[in-house]
């Protein structure tokens, strides 16, 4: 197994794409620490997921540097080094743009660009204290080049994501670390759930952009994500990769069949 023995940290774990992504690295012999704000939500992650061998678990909330510098930490204590870091932690509010409040900007902002940004930068420095080299993965969107008006923060923050991506990806590639991103199309998670299937009609029409036909499932980004994080990609960094379904190569909208 190519990630044998490497030790990751991933936010945002407790569901969807971050703990789909966990089950695929300690499948592929990868020792991991999951974070996220839910603690119960944690705990029956790790159930789930078992192998207690080589899986922690910190309550923390990204936006916070100090909960994020606590998640790197609780890797380097139980495993003894950082190699991958997987910055996921995200949400989304589907608000008209005219009634997005200050608090409601700050919520996503701070979860999905901050807490990414710190994420990088502790993941950075312990990497760097170890000798270098390391793999750092942002959990970007299709929504970093799309305009939903309907998801107006989340379209701003994985814009910032991408220039985050970017320029962290110059800075430390002299240490020999990797930072890329992959940019998820319609994946069928709780927050896609909630914030975008939110009528039968809503769902045709992000099928109707989707050439794919279907809703894309965790586990196949946690494979992109795999596949990043290993040597088999040492000479990418800086770029976003988007399994989309075909998302972003459609100009023209498809018929949909009722189910």
């Amino acid at each position: 197994m190519k990630l044998s023995d490497k030790v990751a940290a991933i936010t945002g774990a407790a569901r969807g794409i971050g703990k789909a992504c966990a089950k695929r690295f300690l499948d592929d012999g990868v020792k991991v620490v999951i974070s996220d704000v839910d603690a119960d939500g944690l705990t029956a992650a790790a159930a789930e997921l078992g192998r207690p061998e080589a899986l922690r678990t910190v309550v923390g909330n990204v936006a916070k540097r100090v909960d994020v510098d606590q998640l790197v930490a609780t890797a380097v204590k139980e495993f003894g080094r950082l190699d991958i870091m997987v910055n996921n932690a995200g949400v989304a509010r589907n608000r008209d743009i005219l009634e997005i409040t200050e608090e409601e900007f700050d919520e996503i902002i701070g979860i999905n660009l901050k807490g990414a940004f710190f994420g990088v930068q502790a993941a950075a420095k312990q990497m760097i204290a170890q000798g270098g080299g390391g793999v750092i993965v942002n959990m970007s969107s299709v929504n970093a080049l799309l305009a939903i008006p309907a998801l107006a923060t989340y379209a701003m923050s994985k814009g910032g994501m991408k220039q985050l991506t970017s320029v962290a990806a110059v800075a430390l590639a002299p240490h020999n670390i990797r930072v890329v991103a992959v940019g998820p199309g319609t994946i069928l998670t709780d927050m896609v759930a909630s914030s975008i299937y939110t009528s039968e009609e809503a769902r045709k029409t992000v099928m109707s952009r989707t050439p794919a036909g279907r809703g894309g499932e965790p586990s196949e980004v946690a494979s992109v994500v795999a596949f990043l994080a290993s040597d088999d990609a040492s000479y990418i960094t800086g770029q976003t990769i988007y399994p989309d379904g075909g998302r972003l190569i459609l100009n023209y909208t498809v018929p949909v069949k009722d189910k």
